[in-house]
């Protein structure tokens, strides 16, 4: 009964936000040969499917719905019966959808949408591989060949998905509507069994987290992604073992990582300069503002004894590397990029995410949004 209240008294606020002529997205279009059916407009939430709003076609088919505009990219859905369009909004946009009730989840348009285009792409193939896969099912052949068969078809997809759109444009909504697909009403992707799944989920977090860090989707992408990463830990993997000597001594727990020439840059041997510990992704919308304010700061400090030490968390070798060439100062990459063991130690939950350590190799301040960087870097030299 509350979940019921609280759903509709958030569709109530937007229906007041579109009315009071707040920033506000819609969706129009037609739906040929579709006279006296009703297509609903639905949002596509992490607790389920909630209607917001609904019309009877007419001879025309014409439809017109607006919603008020999401604080990070959303999903939505036009529905008419069974049959569903899904699609993304990210801002207050208008989103053209054109369709015929006969092709209704297969042929439609939606106009000038990169991310849709995308996400109509991936339902496709879903559709496609779901097909297979009943045909397979019904084939009468051995279920161990069935089974292998379908695991085959399963990994294929799986690794086209991954290459085209998930690593392509992780900070893209459609690598995140990728994630969630759905086989036999099962994810394809697993986030909290399959390692290599979760890295996907990894790609995606990170970008969201640092583009939207207060986003209810990234908030809970990111919470998977530690979920799976506790379930897949091997007994091996013991990141944190380190002498005891040592971490007395230095006071921070060593990142040893190879620069852009090849180089192994250890954090501990800066000792006696003041360190910005700086863990960033270059492949982001953000990542240009964000190292300019640092190459303002390094330009200033340098020579009173400021070093910038950044780790990229970049999955793509070449990209970093050209992006951070003309960069001042220690510039090395993760190759685990968001599944980085040493984000995971340093408690990185969000991109970028900055330490200042201080002379004697102390972590000294976490940066946080209402920390003066300039100050705190003045106070520590």
């Amino acid at each position: 009964m509350k979940k019921n209240a609280y759903i509709a008294a958030a569709l109530l606020s937007a229906g007041l936000v579109a009315c009071n002529n707040e920033p506000a997205f819609k969706v129009e279009g037609e739906v040929a040969q579709a006279t006296d059916k009703m297509l609903y407009f639905e949002q596509t939430g992490l607790e389920g499917i909630v209607t917001i709003d609904s019309v009877k076609l007419n001879d025309k088919g014409a439809f017109s719905f607006s919603g008020a505009r999401p604080e990070s990219p959303d999903f939505y859905r036009l529905r008419i019966g069974e049959q569903v369009i899904n699609f993304t909004v990210d801002s207050t946009e208008t989103v053209t959808i054109h369709a015929d009730f006969n092709k209704f989840a297969t042929d439609y348009q939606i106009e000038n949408s990169e991310n849709n285009e995308k996400i109509k792409e991936l339902v496709l193939l879903q559709a496609d591989l779901q097909q297979k896969v009943n045909q397979l099912g019904e084939s009468g052949l051995p279920i161990g060949v069935v089974q292998d068969s379908l695991q085959q078809m399963v990994n294929a997809y799986k690794e086209k998905v991954k290459k085209n759109y998930i690593f392509t444009g992780p900070n893209k909504p459609y690598s995140y509507f990728a994630l969630f697909q759905q086989l036999n009403g099962l994810m394809i992707f697993d986030p909290l069994n399959d390692k290599e799944d979760i890295k996907c989920f990894a790609a995606v977090a990170t970008s969201l987290n640092n583009m939207y860090p207060h986003a209810d989707r990234s908030r809970n992408l990111y919470n998977m992604v530690i979920k799976g990463m506790k379930n897949t830990r091997t007994p091996q993997a013991k990141p944190l073992e380190i002498p005891e000597d040592k971490i007395q001594e230095a006071s921070i727990i060593d990142i040893p990582l190879m620069d852009i020439k090849g180089n192994i840059r250890h954090l501990t041997d800066l000792k006696g300069k003041v360190v910005l510990i700086d863990f960033t992704v270059y492949a982001n919308a953000a990542s240009g503002a964000h190292n300019l304010t640092l190459r303002e700061l390094y330009q200033k400090y340098a020579s009173q004894g400021l070093e910038i030490y950044q780790i990229s968390l970049d999955t793509d070798e070449h990209f970093w590397k050209t992006a951070s060439d003309n960069l001042p100062w220690i510039c090395v990459r993760d190759p685990q990029g968001p599944y980085s063991t040493y984000a995971n130690i340093y408690g990185v939950t969000q991109l970028p995410t900055a330490f200042l350590v201080n002379r004697e190799n102390v972590l000294s301040v976490r940066i946080g949004e209402k920390t003066n960087l300039e100050e705190a870097i003045k106070k520590l030299l």
